[in-house]
């Protein structure tokens, strides 16, 4: 599935026009009907629905939508918020074709507001078709008004494509977004779907299909979904004739006598998610803490001061992939040896957790390296990485992920309710999987060795990231679905659920 922003949706409605020759009218058509049909299904027979509609494409579906419905014999009022010289084109087509089927579309501009409140009150569903993708800049009346009205009744709101008041630069106060229980976008993702400050004022939401050429999303944009399809189509099969040294050699450099548990749940997982052979790497004083619930790992020991790992150097000849950073500490030595390690190492280096802060004034590191390096920030450390504030990562995460990989040349998981994968050349895939039962210490560490052992695989480093995310969200929906709650959910847990969705998914192919 694609995710566009605004301004390649509207690209990709003019190539569907002008060069692939779809007549505007039978898009508007498609997005109104598909939209209509989700609709009825949240409709009981003797629901009111008022419809709300704007001018352009988003109140041109709007009348579809109204028209759909009306057809049907549904109850439903359908008011217009902006005078009738604002309804153009497309649009003024479908409400032409709407009021010859007998249904009355009222003014907002006749209405007294005691009118208007009433007819927001009166309706069981709201269905907001107002504004659409194309507003800039802040929002004016009636509509600031009538997103206010709308938030706070509690009828159930479905928007259109997007909520209005929506931005699409990904700053806007919440007051003047519309807070839909149910939004049905239309053609394609849009980017605001998957900023964690506007994600909640779409609701539960779903893409509906409306014809647009597939060719025409493949030349105008570098960001997905990473989907169910593309695990099943990179998620690599085991060779009967396959060994432990086919499965790839990884190490997993950290831990600390303080904080040996991050090192021990990467390690967990890394060997649940088909690492071949795995060495942990970290000081004395940790090992047999590691050890006891590793068994099945090997152990190298690195010289400690104080109980953290000191600066010294490391043989990584024979490994396929190294994992560092996660419960390290942020003193001056552990600094040094995640360093010196980025300068001398060829190997891919996967870079969590304290990691992350040992290379925050040394990005230039990154740079150098020839091999691939992977970099698993949440918003803060990034914040940290980039040294802008948090909610510059938050409101704008594509932008932020796709400059910085291209300009250090790394592959970048920024972390979230929806994580976004990065290349170097700037291609990006969301990870919509996962629940709120991740948000608890461990979950990164986990995620981590998970990756860690995908990249060792037989498989491109994309798909091992991005496949990595999927089976790590996966396994905690299957947890909270079947035998935990978002509230107790454990990094440990969702290492155990990590056979069960390999499984799953292996076997469906």
């Amino acid at each position: 599935m694609y995710i566009v922003t605004a301004t390649e949706m509207y690209e990709m409605d003019r190539l569907a026009m002008e060069e692939k020759g779809l007549d505007g009218k039978i898009l508007m058509e498609n997005a109104g009907q598909a939209v209509a049909k989700k609709i009825k299904s949240h409709i009981k027979t003797e629901d009111i629905i008022l419809i709300l509609i704007g001018s352009g494409n988003n109140g041109g579906d709007g009348y579809v939508i109204a028209r759909y419905l009306y057809n049907q014999g549904y109850s439903l009022r359908i008011i217009q918020l902006v005078p009738n010289e604002k309804i153009t084109g497309d649009a003024a087509y479908h409400k032409h074709v709407l009021e010859q089927f007998g249904a009355e579309v009222e003014l907002f501009e006749q209405m007294e507001r005691k009118q208007l409140e009433g007819a927001i009150h009166q309706a069981d569903i709201l269905v907001d078709a107002m504004l659409g993708i194309g507003i800039k800049g802040s929002i004016r009346s009636p509509f600031k008004e009538m997103i206010k009205l709308i938030n706070d009744t509690k009828n159930l709101t479905i928007a259109v494509d997007v909520p209005s008041g929506m931005p699409m630069d990904g700053t806007r106060a919440h007051d003047q977004i519309v807070r839909a229980d149910y939004t049905y976008v239309i053609g394609a993702a849009k980017t605001s779907m998957f900023h964690a400050n506007l994600a909640p004022n779409f609701g539960h939401w779903e893409v509906v299909e409306i014809g647009l050429p597939t060719e025409a999303f493949q030349q105008l944009t570098n960001k997905q979904i990473w989907g169910l399809n593309f695990v099943q189509a990179t998620l690599p099969k085991r060779s009967p004739f396959s060994h432990k040294g086919t499965h790839g050699k990884g190490v997993i450099i950290g831990g600390s006598l303080e904080m040996p548990g991050s090192i021990t749940m990467a390690a967990k997982a890394a060997l649940r998610s088909g690492i071949g052979l795995l060495t942990v790497a970290t000081v004395q004083e940790a090992i047999s803490s590691i050890a006891a619930q590793c068994t099945e790992a090997t152990f190298h020991r690195l010289a400690g001061e104080h109980g953290t790992i000191a600066k010294q150097p490391m043989d990584l000849s024979g490994y396929d992939v190294c994992l560092i950073g996660m419960g390290m500490g942020r003193s001056a030595q552990s600094s040094t040896f995640t360093k010196q390690l980025l300068e001398e190492t060829e190997l891919p280096v996967v870079v969590d957790a304290d990691g992350l802060n040992h290379i925050k004034d040394h990005l230039e590191l990154l740079s150098k390296r020839k091999a691939p390096t992977i970099l698993t920030p949440h918003p803060g450390e990034m914040a940290t990485l980039l040294k802008v504030s948090v909610a510059e990562v938050v409101n704008h995460p594509f932008q932020v992920a796709k400059d910085f990989a291209k300009a250090y040349g790394v592959y970048l998981v920024l972390k979230g309710t929806y994580t976004i994968i990065t290349t170097p050349e700037g291609k990006q895939w969301v990870n919509t999987t996962g629940n709120a039962g991740l948000a608890k210490g461990g979950s990164g560490d986990t995620l981590a060795g998970i990756i860690m052992a995908m990249i060792a695989q037989n498989q491109s480093l994309p798909a091992a990231i991005a496949n990595s995310c999927f089976i790590h969200g996966k396994a905690a929906e299957l947890l909270v679905e079947q035998s935990h709650s978002s509230y107790d959910l454990l990094a440990t847990d969702v290492i155990e659920a990590i056979p069960s969705v390999i499984r799953t998914f292996l076997s469906e192919r």
